[in-house]
C-alpha cells in the first residue's frame, strides 16, 4: 500500500503503475465486500463475517443513508468500515491539475448551455496545458460542440465529431451564429472509417464520452500519432462486451475480473438529482424490492428475479396493480390475497437497509474508478505519451472529475 503520509498529487511517471498496483491489491482482497449488490440479496455473504457492522447498517433510516451517500468514508461505523474507509481515501487520493490562464469566453458563448455543463466545460478547459499550443482541436462525441467552441482561439481549427444528426445540425448553426469556423461532422466514432478522421495535427478532447467511446479515442489517437489529447472518462459500464476488457498490460495481467454490474459501481454516486427525481427513484426501488419479496414467495425460490425497466407511469398505478402487472410480465402464477400495505411497507424498509448496506460498497467507488482510469493512463504511457492524471473540478460539480492529459514530447 501507499505510505501513510501520502498527500493527494497529480499522478505521472512511475506513480501511475505504483498506484495501480496498490489499488489492484486492495480491490482484489476485498472483492467479497463490494461485488455482491445489496439490492439482489436478502442477506449478503459478508454479513456472517461482520455481524456487528451489518446490524448497525441495517438499523439506520433511509434518510441516514441519503445523508452518507456521497461521503461514505466519513461514516463512523463499526469495523472493518473505518479501516477500509481510511484505505479508500488514501488510495483514491489524486491532486487537482494546475489551472492555467484561459482567455475569457466569447460573448454569449455559454447561451444554450445548461449552467452545470458550462461550469464543467470551463473547469476542463482551464486545465489543458500542453508543451505545444494546439493547432487543431478535435471535439470527440461533441454533442453541439460547446467544448470545442470554448477552446477555439484565433489561428486554430476545430472539428466536432458527433453521431446524432440533430446535434450536428444544431452545433453547426451555433458555430455559424458565433461566427466561428468549425467543421461539424456526423460520425459514428465506433465505425471503422472513424480512424481516417484523426491525424497527427489533431488535439482530441473528450469531456464525459462514455465507455467504449473514449477508449476508442485513446486507441485511435495514439495510432494516428496525435501529439496530445485530453480525456475525462465517464460511464465505464457502457461497453459492448459483457465483461471488462483491459487495455494496458498491467490491467491485463490482473486477476480482477469486472462484470457490467461491477463497472456500474463508480457511476452510482450522484450529486445532481432534485427532490422530485429522488422521490420517484426511491418509490421505484421500494416497489421493486417489495415485488422481489413477493416473487420469492410466489416462485418458492429464494433468489432475485431481474425485472425490466418500467415507464415512470407505472409508479402512478396502485401498488397492488403494479405487482399484478409485473407478475404477468414475468409470467408468474396468479397472486393470491395479500396485505398490500404490509408488502409495500416491507419494500420501503428493505430499501432503507439496502441503501445503508450499499455504503460499504461505496467505499470502493473511487478506488475502482481510479483503477479503470489508470488502465487508460498506463496504455497511453506504453504508447510513448507523458501522462498526467489529476482532477479538473470538485466532486459536487461532477463526480466524474478525473482528467487524463497525455502528450508526446
Amino acid at each position: 500500500m501507499l505510505a501513510k503520509d501520502v498527500n493527494p498529487h497529480v499522478l505521472t511517471g512511475e506513480d501511475l503503475l505504483s498506484r495501480f498496483t496498490a489499488l489492484d491489491a486492495f480491490l482484489i482482497e476485498h472483492q467479497a465486500l463490494w461485488k455482491p449488490r445489496p439490492f439482489t440479496y436478502l442477506r449478503l455473504p459478508w454479513e456472517a463475517s461482520y455481524p456487528e457492522l451489518a446490524l448497525w447498517l441495517r438499523g439506520r433510516s433511509l434518510e441516514d443513508a441519503e445523508n452518507s451517500h456521497n461521503q461514505p468514508c466519513l461514516l463512523e461505523a463499526p469495523e472493518p468500515f473505518a479501516s477500509l474507509a481510511a484505505l479508500s481515501l488514501e488510495l483514491g487520493a489524486v491532486g487537482e491539475l494546475p489551472v492555467h490562464g484561459l482567455e475569457a469566453a466569447g460573448h454569449r458563448l455559454n447561451v444554450d448551455v445548461p449552467g452545470r455543463k458550462w461550469q464543467q466545460i470551463e473547469a476542463f478547459s482551464s486545465r489543458l496545458q500542453f508543451a505545444d499550443t494546439p493547432k487543431h482541436w478535435l471535439d470527440w462525441c461533441s454533442g453541439k460542440g460547446h467544448l470545442g467552441r470554448r477552446l477555439l482561439q484565433t489561428g486554430q481549427q476545430l472539428t466536432c465529431l458527433e453521431h446524432d444528426p440533430a446535434l450536428v445540425a444544431s452545433g453547426q448553426a451555433l458555430s455559424q451564429r458565433h461566427q466561428l469556423h468549425a467543421l461539424h461532422v456526423e460520425q459514428d466514432v465506433l465505425a471503422a472509417e472513424a480512424a481516417s478522421l484523426l491525424n497527427a495535427d489533431h488535439t482530441p478532447v473528450a469531456l464525459h464520452a462514455c465507455g467504449d467511446l473514449h477508449v476508442r479515442l485513446i486507441q485511435l489517437a495514439s495510432a494516428a500519432g496525435c501529439k496530445q489529447l485530453a480525456i475525462a472518462p465517464c460511464c465505464y459500464n457502457r461497453i459492448n462486451l459483457s465483461e471488462y476488457q483491459p487495455i494496458s498490460s498491467a490491467a491485463y495481467r490482473s486477476d480482477l475480473q469486472l462484470s457490467l454490474d461491477d463497472l456500474s459501481l463508480p457511476m452510482s454516486e450522484t450529486v445532481t438529482a432534485g427532490a422530485r427525481v429522488r422521490r420517484q427513484r426511491d418509490t421505484s426501488m421500494a416497489r421493486r424490492l417489495a415485488f422481489d419479496l413477493l416473487q420469492r414467495q410466489l416462485r418458492g425460490v429464494d433468489e432475485y428475479l431481474p425485472t425490466p425497466s418500467l415507464p415512470s407511469a407505472w409508479l402512478d398505478k396502485p401498488f397492488a396493480d403494479y405487482c399484478h402487472h409485473l407478475a404477468a410480465l414475468k409470467e408468474l402464477s396468479t397472486i393470491g390475497p395479500q396485505d398490500w400495505s404490509a408488502v409495500e411497507a416491507a419494500g420501503w424498509q428493505r430499501l432503507a437497509e439496502v441503501r445503508n448496506l450499499e455504503l460499504l460498497r461505496g467505499l470502493f467507488r473511487r478506488p475502482l474508478e481510479l483503477w479503470l482510469v489508470l488502465d487508460r493512463a498506463l496504455f497511453l504511457s506504453a504508447q510513448g505519451y507523458v501522462v498526467r492524471l489529476g482532477t479538473f473540478c470538485e466532486t459536487p460539480l461532477t463526480p466524474r472529475n478525473f482528467l487524463l492529459l497525455a502528450e508526446r514530447l
